[in-house]
């Protein structure tokens, strides 16, 4: 092995011996740990960038996904095969057609970038500081979930609420088990690209709904 690329083992090996920074003096972040200060930052936020919020307690979340799904038309809805709401989210889809994301994409892929109205995906956390949704995805909520359908319906709990993303690192021990696979969500998917036009939904949902269980 040659000695360059010892050197680089080294420093990788004494960075992640490290404790991560709550907050690095040569960067400052916003820092807020009050919840209702988090979660007031984490809704102007997402709501500048045309993402809806709706809080409520864990026990409304069937009727309130339930009303949503009738009052929006969503008739064929694509979810996961697990996960922390898993059986609230099915009993609410009663009424729809939930599509279960249990196969290989290609065996359904013509399927779920046309005829599927939503996705519904729960999330690892969410980052006040930027408004920003924090999603692991993995075999039970595979990430097409929330980057292909129309619309996305995101599930957050309180309890996962951080002011920052390093105080989110360190406080989930991230130097110890980095996720492979992270998405970070601010808002419904938009591009300018074409004549500086801002447009949503060019390359994935054009709506983002959060619902945000206040005592979960």
């Amino acid at each position: 092995m040659s000695n360059a690329r010892h050197a680089i083992l080294d420093r990788l090996r004494q960075a992640q011996a490290r404790p991560l920074p709550v907050n690095d003096p040569d960067y400052p972040i916003w820092n807020q740990s009050e919840q209702a200060e988090m979660l007031a930052r984490l809704t102007e936020l997402l709501e500048q960038n045309h993402a809806e919020v709706r809080r409520l307690p864990r026990a409304e979340l069937i009727a309130t996904l339930k009303h949503h799904v009738e009052q929006a038309g969503l008739q064929r809805v694509a979810t996961g095969t697990g996960g922390d709401f898993f059986r609230e989210i099915s009993q609410a889809l009663a009424g729809a057609e939930q599509l279960l994301f249990d196969r290989p994409l290609e065996a359904w892929k013509d399927e779920l970038f046309n005829r599927v109205d939503a996705g519904i995906t729960g999330c690892h956390g969410a980052i006040a500081a930027t408004g920003t949704l924090v999603l692991w995805p993995g075999p039970a909520e595979p990430r097409t979930l929330s980057l292909v359908p129309p619309r996305h319906i995101a599930i957050l709990k309180a309890s996962t609420l951080h002011p920052n993303l390093p105080a989110m690192m360190a406080a989930q021990g991230w130097n110890s088990g980095m996720p492979t696979n992270l998405l970070l969500v601010s808002g419904p998917s938009k591009t300018a690209d074409i004549q500086q036009t801002l447009a949503y939904g060019a390359h994935g949902p054009k709506e983002l709904l959060v619902l945000f269980l206040e005592d979960a």
